[in-house]
């Protein structure tokens, strides 16, 4: 990849719509130019539920991050969520001609586009096939299969699914608002590639994405992923639960959420008070930080919970050594880890998506509710990688086979210019 390449992310999300912009440094390190957002007025749970109100938020953010970074964006990579996201474990093989040439890459993307056309139910669509480990002629647990010899190469592989119909309506605002799709991401995968290292990885972690609408999991251990699911639940819950709970409006229960929040009643005096204003000239409205917290602690539990499910579910919850990294908008309230690791007994922490970069980001893109959209940058500059690795497989087996015809003609002319000699 050569320096100063351009990759930018585009992160839809149900609260805002963050697009940031990243440049690939002359040491190899990315650098980001630019961010921009706005709110996000046509998402619900991850979800496009109005076309022009994504278009025009799209648009805000598109053009905010081109001013900041002095590059005009044509072309981006979008995260995918929503609770309409699914996750399977699946196992495809292929047979090989001959023992005799090595596994190449070619053999490893056949079988990896074999698993594109499995037969899914109407409406949906695979949008990662990720491998886990290979097995070549029964030799189980191979990791890195191009080079050795083999008949049957097969692979465990973990596949990602959504429905299409939500995949094409982001597609839509995206092409309505002037711009071009180079790769669709699962959110969770791009938020790892953010916040996970690669130690953490390789011990075993969750990852808890909590967004606006959703939160999102994904599981790894010893470098795979392992599990992947989407909750249709996130910080807007809490806000309208703190809304109710309080009988105001939802602007100031998000204002008090962010603001006074907390995750732990336990953290909180009986007599900490918080003085809201009163609608047209009403009188303000006194509210206890200490019933605010019970009314976000309620909802988190609620939240951890399902989170927990799932770790379970996945079967890696005593395997899981690094414990759990929280990460998006959500991750920002007070206490939250405290009470994460309480519920689940997992060591926990917070996940900043600057942990990664070649050049320390500004305060605003480090923040946790950007993760996904650094993410997203990352994922775009690896793939671009693989892209040109895959490239230049093909041209150097193309010139090596053109090497092969070459010398195979000068010994075919010498054989005749034998053959003709002799017969003379």
């Amino acid at each position: 990849m050569v320096p100063n390449e351009i990759i930018v992310g585009l992160d839809i999300g149900s609260t805002k719509i963050a697009c940031i912009v990243g440049r690939k440094n002359e040491y190899g390190k990315v650098e980001i130019l630019g961010l921009g957002k706005s709110p996000s007025l046509g998402v619900s749970r991850g979800v496009v539920a109005n076309i022009q109100h994504t278009v025009d938020s799209i648009r805000a953010a598109v053009d905010e991050a081109e001013q900041k970074s002095g590059v005009e964006i044509r072309v981006v990579n979008v995260g995918i969520a929503g609770q309409h996201i699914r996750s399977l474990q699946h196992r495809g093989s292929i047979m090989r001609n001959t023992i005799e040439e090595e596994i190449d890459q070619k053999d490893v993307d056949n079988l990896i586009d074999n698993m594109y056309k499995l037969v899914l139910p109407p409406g949906q669509e695979i949008i990662h096939v990720i491998p886990q480990d290979y097995i070549i002629d029964n030799e189980q647990g191979i990791r890195a299969p191009i080079g050795m010899s083999g008949i049957c190469l097969e692979a465990n592989f973990h596949i990602i699914t959504g429905q299409l119909a939500a995949a094409r309506n982001i597609e839509k605002c995206v092409s309505k608002a002037g711009l071009e799709i180079s790769e669709l991401i699962l959110e969770p995968l791009a938020s790892s590639e953010a916040v996970l290292s690669a130690e953490e990885k390789e011990a075993g972690v969750a990852l808890v994405d909590i967004g606006g609408g959703t939160t999102d999991i994904a599981i790894f251990q010893d470098n795979i992923i392992r599990h992947t699911a989407v909750i249709p639940l996130g910080g807007n819950v809490i806000t309208e639960d703190i809304r109710e709970g309080c009988s105001i409006i939802k602007t100031q229960a998000e204002a008090l959420k962010v603001n006074f929040g907390s995750a732990l009643a336990s953290e909180n005096r009986d007599e900490e008070i918080v003085s809201i204003p009163g609608l047209k000239g009403r009188d303000p409205k006194e509210i206890s930080l200490k019933n605010l917290a019970n009314i976000i602690q309620a909802r988190t539990e609620d939240i951890i919970e399902q989170v927990y499910y799932e770790i379970r579910n996945s079967g890696f919850e005593n395997k899981l050594i690094a414990g759990i990294v929280l990460t998006g908008g959500g991750s920002q309230l007070k206490h939250i880890a405290q009470l994460t690791s309480f519920m689940t007994g997992m060591d926990t922490r917070i996940g900043y998506p600057g942990e990664h970069l070649g050049k320390a980001p500004s305060d605003e893109v480090a923040k946790p509710m950007h993760a996904t959209g650094v993410g997203l940058v990352l994922q775009g500059f690896m793939s671009a990688e693989k892209k040109n690795r895959k490239d230049n497989s093909k041209v150097s087996t193309h010139s090596e086979k053109t090497k092969g015809n070459f010398f195979d003609a000068i010994l075919q002319r010498g054989k005749q210019f034998f053959e003709n000699d002799s017969s003379d």
